[in-house]
């Protein structure tokens, strides 16, 4: 009915606005549409700003209206526009209720948020509280084992002190009495000396006469004896001679006597010579595999051990080039079937710079084929004068003897082995050779001889006919320096490192960047130097404070061992023409 009285109320809800957070209040909902608490005071006086022309208005409207014939639809209108206002005010009622509710459950939300925070800061402040306690605890608790162990320290430094006081209380105590000891002792012997001078002094014409009686009777019973003997020596030889029977008997005995000891004499050196082929090593054998009986008696499970390994790779644990490893295991192959076909060994020539593998690679391929193998080394020949022979013979006997073959293994051969038609070969070292030629004549299925030298152009002739075929060793390229320095690296450093059984750790770093590194450092080195740095980086690690292996202390002793190889080399320059550049040079095997 706002328009029929001409009342102009405004937008919806202005001026009777809430706070911010909740909807705007209807009219009268709040006695009777009055303004809420947040708008301006209502005036004193409530007719003053009445504009009295709005009553005017409506009283004409409502005459207009009354002499209308749309009186009643417009009476009914005003009416369901009232009821809708109403609705629409029970509506806004309503949802201001709901909001004021939603406030609330916020309010609450926001008072639980708040105490959780708050318990969460408090628990966090116990925890906090209840650390620090602990680690005060703790603090206590060290510093009272310090002081127990200071205490304990000072009472062992008292308890030694007393221990030496002790100790050299006694020993002044002990040379105080062998002091006087020596005294009385000295004084003693004094005192019998000057007693026995004396006793001598006074009875110094008894003793010559019993003396001189003594002699005249050991006098008188000599003579008598050698009468008697003589008598009795003549008298028997007079029978012997006259009785030809026991003359005959007599000549018998004693040729049957010189037969015996000559025949006793052989046999016994055939026997030593046969045990000694059988059960000894030769002196000239440094190290062998063959198994000995007094060895089989003396470590029976080592032996057995042996006994029970089974045959190895030949190029396990050695590194070669790609050639060089193809070629020597074409001849382990081709040994070990020649040692099953029980034929006829062959014999070769290892030569190349020392420290190149070459010894390792026999003791692989005797292992490999199933066979004994024996190490000699020639400059153990040369200062045994004119037992070179027997020994060389001695040697030769022993291998024929192997039952499982034997790889005789001559390391430094050219000390020997070298030209006849020289003059600084002595005559015993020349005979020694020649048995050594006529021993390798021909080939055996008893033995293999393997020569390894640095010097090869050294040999005599007949040593190069006797060799089948020729391996040279030379220095690892850069492929197998990484190889070695891996290998090495595993075994001398990481390994003990991870299973903690020694004092050795290793720092944190890229071990194969750093491998590689080393190995194209590594240049020119040879296989025995590069294991001989692996060595030096565990003793480094041994002799610092904490057992720690760094890069840099692995970079330092890589550098020393290059000043060193570069040392060494011109030394050999210095000298002359190195066996390194002899045998070094570009060939099928390298």
């Amino acid at each position: 009915m706002s328009w029929l009285f001409g009342i102009n109320k405004g937008p919806k809800g202005e001026g009777t606005g809430p706070p911010l957070s909740l909807p705007p209040m209807p009219p009268g909902a709040e006695g009777g549409g009055e303004r809420g608490a947040g708008d301006r005071p209502a005036p004193k006086d409530k007719w003053s700003n009445f504009d009295p022309t709005g009553l005017e208005r409506a009283a004409k409207a409502a005459r207009e209206l009354e002499h209308s014939r749309h009186a009643k639809e417009a009476l009914s209108l005003a009416q369901m526009q009232e009821q809708t206002l109403q609705l629409e005010q029970q509506s806004k009622l309503k949802e201001y209720e709901a909001a004021v509710e939603q406030l609330k459950s916020e309010q609450i939300r926001v008072q639980a948020e708040e105490r959780r925070k708050t318990l969460t800061e408090e628990t966090r402040q116990h925890q906090a509280r209840a650390q620090y306690q602990d680690k005060l605890a703790r603090q206590r608790y060290d510093d009272q084992l310090k002081q127990q162990q200071l205490l304990s320290e000072e009472n062992l430094r008292k308890q030694e002190e007393s221990v030496q006081k002790q100790e050299a209380m006694r020993r002044a105590t002990v040379e105080r009495e062998m002091e006087l000891r020596h005294k009385n002792e000295m004084l003693r012997v004094e005192a019998e000396a000057r007693a026995r001078a004396k006793a001598e002094r006074e009875n110094a014409d008894i003793i010559r006469e019993q003396i001189r009686l003594k002699a005249a009777e050991h006098r008188q019973t000599i003579l008598e004896s050698i009468r008697t003997a003589g008598t009795l020596f003549g008298e028997g030889f007079r029978a012997f001679v006259t009785d030809w029977d026991k003359v005959t008997a007599t000549v018998a005995g004693l040729t049957l006597l010189a037969v015996g000891v000559y025949s006793a004499k052989n046999a016994t050196a055939v026997a030593g010579r046969y045990i000694e082929a059988r059960l000894g090593t030769p002196s000239l054998v440094r190290e062998t595999s063959r198994i000995s009986v007094l060895e089989a008696l003396r470590h029976p499970v080592q032996v057995s051990r042996r006994l029970l390994s089974r045959p190895q790779d030949a190029l396990e644990g050695v590194v070669l080039s790609p050639s060089l490893e193809a070629r020597v295991r074409d001849i382990a192959i081709a040994t070990r079937n020649t040692k099953k076909n029980r034929s006829l060994y062959r014999n070769i020539l290892m030569y190349g710079p020392p420290g190149t593998g070459k010894t390792l690679f026999a003791k692989k391929l005797a292992l490999h084929s199933g066979m004994d193998y024996a190490i000699m080394t020639g400059g153990d020949v040369a200062p045994m004068g004119r037992e070179g022979v027997t020994a060389m013979h001695k040697v030769f006997d022993w291998a024929n003897t192997s039952r499982r073959g034997l790889l005789l293994f001559v390391d430094e051969a050219d000390a020997f082995l070298r030209k006849r038609a020289t003059e600084k070969i002595s005559e015993d070292l020349r005979a020694t050779l020649n048995a050594f030629l006529h021993r390798t004549g021909q080939h055996s299925s008893k033995f293999m001889l393997v020569l390894a030298s640095n010097q090869p152009e050294q040999f005599d002739w007949a040593i190069n006919d006797r060799i089948d075929e020729m391996v040279c060793f030379a220095l690892p390229r850069l492929e197998e320096r990484e190889r070695l320095v891996r290998m090495y690296f595993d075994k001398h450093v990481l390994k003990p490192a991870t299973e903690g059984k020694q004092r050795l750790k290793l720092a944190e770093f890229d071990y194969g960047k750093k491998c590689s590194e080393i190995a194209r450092l590594t240049e020119g080195m040879s296989g025995r130097e590069i294991a001989q740095l692996a060595v030096a980086w565990q003793a480094m690690a041994y002799a610092s404070e904490d057992g720690v292996l760094t890069e840099a202390m692995m970079d330092s002793r890589v550098q020393d061992a290059v000043l060193q190889h570069q040392q060494k080399m011109q030394w050999l320059k210095v000298e002359g023409p190195s066996p390194r550049s002899v045998v070094t040079a570009p060939g099928p095997d390298t």
